[in-house]
């Protein structure tokens, strides 16, 4: 490899760690908006594993932005990112695939404020699978997301 090739993927590595990074913030924050522009325009969601529904990315922000009201308080730790680019004889193509741990800490909504008390009672873990493709306009956007729920725990 050239550096040039080098310098290419390590680029294109940064931007794709920083398109999963702006998903979790994006859902942690409730930026429904935000969520919708990291996937390009027919890109889908897939939450069936951890009791959700899979689908074009619009319909499923739509139900976050309903569900994750259960949960005022939430935090994704998206760790141990596997980063798989296209490989193009040594070069690097326009689609990758990330497969990454994430461990989520909520709050369920209850008949105390969320002001009042945030420590989470609600924990679910398990692994993504983010496919991407690097778009011509936007840079690397996702086009399936998709979640693998390993567990969960409750303590009310």
């Amino acid at each position: 490899m050239t550096q040039r090739v080098d310098l290419a993927t390590v680029m294109d590595r940064l931007a794709i760690d920083d398109v999963v990074t702006g998903y979790a913030v994006a859902v942690d924050d409730g930026d429904w908006e935000a969520y919708r522009a990291l996937f390009v325009p027919a890109g889908r969601a897939d939450y069936r594993s951890a009791g959700g529904i899979e689908g074009p990315v619009a319909q499923v922000a739509d139900w976050l932005a309903g569900t994750m009201t259960l949960f005022p308080v939430r935090q994704h730790l998206i760790v141990n990112r596997r980063i798989r680019l296209e490989d193009l004889a040594g070069a690097p193509g326009d689609s990758a695939e990330v497969r990454a741990d994430f461990l989520n800490p909520m709050r369920l909504a209850g008949p105390e404020s969320a002001a009042e008390v945030t420590s989470p009672n609600f924990v679910a873990a398990g692994r993504y699978t983010f496919a991407l493709a690097r778009t011509r306009d936007d840079g690397w956007r996702l086009t399936r997301v998709t979640v693998h729920e390993k567990w969960r725990h409750t303590a009310l």
